[in-house]
């Protein structure tokens, strides 16, 4: 992908969030996302599983739209496969009538809740080997505003905005300690904790 080039995106329908809501599919998905174009065999190794379920789940996503075989001269009997998008997105309203596709938003939040502390919690443990200079620039905060739906809409579009113009400038002027960099937000009212 070129610097001028923008981040794809599916706003998912309801066929596709439920077949993105499996635990193999999901990671399938993220690798192809994050190293790019693999083998089943490849994506097997790296996410320790077998090649069969790799090719099978390989499928579902690409009946699905989200992924996609790619032709490679010279690659003999090997089927490459690569992601057609590099981010997915959905909205809870977006299925009022499939009650497989609300319970999919419910799996898919709650997965990506439980990356966030996995993927936290795993640079807590290294950072203390890190350089000083990531080891700054690295973490988290939180703020607490008074905000309209439609304000928080519009923070979110600006801040989409903000994390495309970055990554549109870090593909223009790749850096020498350059390492790909998980970015987490969210937002969501305040509510009490139940006692």
């Amino acid at each position: 992908m070129t610097s001028d080039e923008r981040m794809t995106e599916v706003h998912l329908s309801s066929r596709q969030i439920r077949v993105l809501a499996h635990p193999l599919r999901i990671r399938l998905l993220g690798q192809l996302r994050l190293d790019g174009p693999a083998t089943a065999t490849r994506l097997a190794e790296a996410l320790e599983t077998n090649t069969g379920a790799t090719s099978y789940h390989l499928r579902q996503l690409a009946e699905a739209g989200l992924v996609v075989e790619e032709d490679r001269p010279g690659s003999g009997r090997q089927r490459w496969w690569r992601a057609l998008h590099q981010l997915s997105t959905w909205q809870r309203s977006d299925y009022p009538d499939d009650p497989d596709a609300a319970a999919a938003v419910d799996w898919l939040e709650s997965y990506q809740l439980n990356q966030l502390v996995r993927r936290v919690e795993a640079w807590r443990l290294r950072a203390p080997g890190e350089s000083p200079e990531w080891r700054d620039v690295a973490g988290m905060g939180d703020y607490a505003l008074t905000l309209g739906a439609e304000q928080l809409r519009e923070m979110h579009a600006d801040l989409e905005q903000l994390i495309e113009n970055h990554r549109s400038r870090a593909l223009a002027d790749p850096q020498p300690d350059a390492r790909p960099v998980l970015f987490f937000y969210g937002a969501m009212p305040y509510v009490e904790e139940a006692k």
